[in-house]
């Protein structure tokens, strides 16, 4: 058994060599790291500003060649430390999911944020970008060198789907491409922040955790940084409201990674592209056998990791390959023999690059199959929950924060709540105490460049700023003008429906939506500012029944497109979260702020089962969001008219999307709503407050919707 590289001095010393020459060259297209002189200028300008009192406006930026590339704008004050404005994830502008292309629609969407804002783009104090490129450029040499020559054919853009070669050397002309979209007079200083970092900062600022005084833990878990894959960092906030970030660990390895190798047996096995594998392969682990003892394929797939002292995690290369071909050759011969051969890339479907649903075609779902799965999930456990115990042994620490991609693993998460129970604390610390966990709704890649603009404003003096309370800041609502261009086409029907300006209309257009989910609707609601992070949270959602056994049938064959084994999540209010689903008290900081995202499942009660079938998945979990009166009005209303009129104040939740990224602007949800052919309605609510319904006028579903808001109609005006 072999771990670490096999040259590691050839590798050491291709980092020490490639890392001055990355600096300059990136230095001279107006990309400086944070020990630059540029850097340290940048920032004492920002903190005499500061200490004026003055207003900052902090961009982040994640630019090309990385995937989810955008760009974040934060207000930073004296007194109430930095404040999100928006996240503007280019993917949803341009229509590519996971795209690496340079931000060029985001950075155009930002222009028209500063111009409602009567702010010009002048007015951006700082650019701050998601990654420290001159490290991670070094770093890529190092990893090439440490397993040279078989890994030098990870350089071309098939072997990287994270990466795209040809668009990261596009970014390194990203300071002159910023100028041009945004008319400004002269290229614009970028100051590039560690990766991790960036996870690390934004996480804590948002989570509950950082308004009380004491220690927390934040665990950067990725697929990988500009500097490795694991990173461990000690937050802190004083009484005076003061808070400071330690970097404790980083493994210094980029496939020594959770994330690779859940990437890479979801995908080689899933049969799906990477970055689009890994929750798919996660919601097939309910349907195949989670028994460590039991599993056919767990107790030879678990040597794939070697445990070691003080929480290392280390691939076993002797029975991995893909540190050497990420994808063309990922597997040795005794992996292979253990899982079978790989599904070669070019044998891969991308579920989010649908062109037409008409080609879609899913594999069978096997026992075989979901058992692999299964086992790939307990494997991803064993060395994540190793992290965290060591973390928690050494430390004494019970306030975790856990981001970076393996955030969006929801099952992990709520299976560590289990594990690090009062039980754990007692025995291993001789503590009456808890793990109590929060993660953010971006610990993906979409919140970095939020990252980068909060470690710009940390390292500038500003404070903390308020903890998190929504996720809707990617982009604007769709303007009246906006939307009825998009509705005049021949094959869409449509009327307006009110205004939501007057909150008695709101709350008619809620109790309207509970009308039709009744009627068992399927129906989109597209309002105000979009989701930023991978989930919908109810402005560009589609809503379902969830007392109807046969909603999942119907959405995922009929609306999305999907594997049928695809589970649906539930939204619900706070009061109906605790009725249905047992809540960890873990989660429970922030009146049980951490199940705001859909990033934590939940167990089902027993009780829950017959009553909303469609959003518990095989395993009796559901992966929750609570949704909150002051964050979403409408929603929430329409969640309480649900328990009126169906007895529960739950509703079927999953994104407004077919085969792409979530629906961004009108031109998008008209679009979707003829992929999704099973779709009753979509519903958009205008920047100036106008309602407006669409449906198709030819097919299966034409006039349903009509059919159903007449008939509410009429009953309101017998009341």
């Amino acid at each position: 058994m072999r771990t670490g590289p096999r040259f590691p001095r050839f590798g050491a010393a291709g980092f020490r060599l490639a890392l001055p020459l990355f600096t300059r060259f990136y230095a001279k297209r107006n990309i400086h790291r944070l020990d630059s002189d540029v850097a340290r200028e940048t920032l004492a300008r920002l903190r005499d500003k500061l200490a004026r009192g003055e207003t900052l406006y902090l961009a982040g930026l994640g630019t090309a060649g990385s995937h989810n590339s955008g760009v974040a704008l934060v207000r930073v004050t004296r007194d109430g430390g930095p404040e999100l404005i928006c996240n503007n994830e280019e993917e949803r502008f341009s229509g590519e999911k996971h795209t690496t292309r340079f931000p060029e629609h985001a950075l155009r969407a930002l222009h028209r944020q500063l111009q409602a804002m009567d702010l010009t783009p002048e007015r951006i104090d700082a650019w701050f970008a998601s990654w420290d490129y001159p490290v991670l450029g070094a770093t890529l040499i190092k990893t090439g060198c440490e397993e040279a020559p078989a890994s030098f054919g990870m350089v071309s853009t098939t072997e990287t789907p994270a990466f795209n070669m040809r668009h990261l050397d596009q970014g390194t002309r990203s300071a002159r491409r910023i100028a041009q979209v945004l008319d400004l007079p002269a290229p614009v200083p970028i100051i590039g922040v560690p990766h991790h970092d960036n996870h690390a900062w934004f996480s804590y600022a948002a989570s509950p955790f950082a308004q009380t005084p004491g220690p927390v833990m934040v665990c950067v878990l990725d697929g990988l940084g500009d500097m490795g894959s694991i990173s461990l960092y000690r937050c802190d906030r004083d009484a005076d409201g003061s808070a400071r970030m330690e970097r404790v660990f980083g493994n210094d390895s980029l496939f020594d990674s959770l994330g690779i190798f859940y990437a890479v047996i979801s995908s080689t096995q899933g049969g799906w592209t990477w970055l689009s594998s890994e929750g798919r392969y996660m919601g097939a682990t309910a349907y195949g056998n989670s028994d460590r003892a039991t599993n056919p394929y767990y107790a030879q797939l678990k040597d794939i990791f070697v445990l070691g002292q003080n929480g290392a995690v280390q691939l076993n290369r002797t029975l991995a390959n893909w540190h050497r071909s990420l994808f063309n050759n990922p597997y040795t011969p005794a992996l292979t023999r253990i899982l079978g051969a790989p599904i070669a890339l070019k044998d891969m479907w991308n579920p989010d690059a649908v062109l037409s649903v008409d080609d879609i075609a899913h594999s069978a779902t096997t026992q075989e199959r979901v058992d692999k799965a299964a086992a790939t999930q307990l494997v991803f456990e064993d060395a994540l929950f190793h992290v965290v115990e060591h973390v928690i042994r050494t430390t004494g620490i019970d306030r975790l924060i856990l981001t970076g991609g393996i955030g969006l693993n929801a099952l992990g998460n709520m299976r560590m709540l289990d594990r690090f129970d009062r039980h754990f604390y007692r025995n291993a610390l001789g503590r009456d105490a808890r793990l109590h966990l929060w993660v953010p709704p971006t610990p993906n890649d979409a919140g970095v460049t939020i990252g980068a603009a909060f470690m710009g404003a940390y390292l500038a003096g500003a404070g903390i700023g308020a903890p998190a309370e929504h996720a809707f800041y990617c982009g604007s609502a769709p303007t009246d003008a906006e939307i009825r261009h998009a509705l005049y086409e021949p094959d869409i029907a449509w009327t307006t429906l009110g205004d939501t300006a007057d909150p008695t209309q709101r709350d008619a257009l809620a109790d309207m939506m509970a009308y039709i989910t009744e009627r068992d609707a399927i129906f989109a609601v597209m309002q105000g500012a979009a989701e930023t992070g991978p989930r919908a949270l109810g402005h560009r959602s589609i809503l379902a029944n969830p007392r109807n056994p046969k909603t999942r049938e119907l959405l995922n064959a009929q609306v999305k497109f999907r594997e049928a084994i695809r589970p649906l999540a539930p939204m619900m209010t706070r009061e109906a979260a605790e009725r249905w689903f047992q809540l960890s008290d873990g989660a429970a900081d922030g009146d049980y702020n951490a199940y705001n995202y859909m990033v934590l499942t939940a167990q089902a009660k027993p009780e829950a089962h017959n009553v909303i079938p469609s959003v518990i998945h095989a395993d009796g979990t559901g992966r929750i969001q609570i949704v909150r009166e002051n964050a979403d009005p409408l929603i929430h209303a329409y969640l309480k008219a649900l328990g009126r009129r169906i007895g529960v104040e739950i509703a079927v939740n999953t994104s407004f999307n077919v085969g792409g990224p979530i629906a961004q602007t009108a031109e998008h949800a008209i679009a979707t709503l003829r992929r999704a052919r099973g779709l009753d309605a979509v519903l958009l609510f205008s920047a100036e407050g106008s309602v407006y319904a669409a449906w198709q006028n030819d097919g299966t579903q034409a006039g349903r919707f009509a059919g159903w808001y007449a008939a509410w109609k009429a009953k309101r005006k017998t009341r």
